[in-house]
């Protein structure tokens, strides 16, 4: 809440669809999800080195999207190595997406090693908790994102979506990877 007791960020008015939990405590998200076999949407973010990009430019592309609250927590930076790592050789691309400012996000790339996993902050536009309805509307990390992993196909179609049943725990990866192949 700001200095004259409005929200910082504008709250969807529709009913939130989607709920995850925070440490077993129930956590509502804006909106709904995109609905697997539906063309996404196309989002705005910036890239870590401040240079803007959409998801429109990854078609041709199978993409793991995946958001999570931010880089700096334990559980994201386990996320993002992990995907670094399982992502590479397999011929598809991964995209980390978080309200982390762009410098946040490249300092612990160059600190972890991250070559494979794109990094992309929604921190202008809000594109990704917008259109995607990952935003969380309570809890400790209200106005950040929800961990959830999508499977893109090469056209851009929402071919799997992964909602984690809490944010204090990692994807399950294999599920993911599973869908990835079926791609390629």
């Amino acid at each position: 809440v700001g200095p004259f007791g409005r929200s910082l960020f504008v709250q969807d008015q529709r009913e939130p669809m989607a709920t995850t939990n925070f440490k077993g405590s129930p956590v509502k998200l804006q909106g709904e999800l995109p609905a697997v076999g539906s063309t996404v949407p196309n989002i705005r973010f910036v890239k870590d080195d401040l240079s803007e990009a959409d998801l429109a430019s990854l078609r041709g592309n199978v993409v793991v999207l995946f958001a999570m609250p931010s880089v700096d927590t334990g559980i994201c930076a386990l996320e993002t190595k992990a995907f670094n790592q399982k992502i590479d050789g397999l011929g598809a691309m991964a995209v980390a997406i978080s309200e982390d400012l762009p410098f946040a996000m490249k300092r612990f790339c160059a600190a972890e090693g991250i070559a494979n996993v794109v990094v992309a902050s929604d921190f202008r536009y809000h594109d990704m908790s917008e259109k995607f309805g990952v935003r969380m509307l309570e809890g400790p990390l209200a106005g950040l994102h929800a961990r959830v992993v999508f499977v893109l196909d090469k056209e851009g179609v929402l071919r799997y979506t992964q909602l984690v049943p809490d944010i204090t725990q990692e994807p399950d990866y294999e599920a993911v990877l599973d869908a990835v192949k079926k791609l390629l």
